[in-house]
């Protein structure tokens, strides 16, 4: 799971890269490779399902504040693991905790 997750995090990041510097063709092509690794993995969260699956974590941990990010992002690492981005999952932790404190 771990190295798929990195390939398609590559291949996201080249196709940001190439798309950026005008080569599009390169970019296509790490695009069809990353459409074949996504096959391979559990499908992502939508926004919301993440934010319900946050907010549950939150409640159930006690969490009630910034100060709490760690904790919430453990749980959240383990139960969540290939069904989000881990930059995305801590952006949304850290929103969920600042407006919750």
């Amino acid at each position: 799971m771990k190295l798929l997750q990195k390939a398609a995090k590559q291949r996201q990041e080249s196709i940001e890269i190439y798309r950026s510097s005008g080569h599009e063709d390169l970019a296509t092509a790490e695009q069809i490779e990353l459409e074949v690794i996504r096959r391979y993995m559990p499908q992502q969260l939508s926004e919301q399902q993440l934010k319900n699956e946050l907010l549950t974590i939150i409640r159930e941990s006690g969490a009630s504040g910034a100060r709490d990010m760690g904790v919430v992002m453990g749980i959240a690492t383990k139960k969540l693991a290939g069904k989000a981005d881990g930059k995305a999952l801590a952006e949304m932790v850290k929103n969920l905790l600042t407006t919750t404190s």
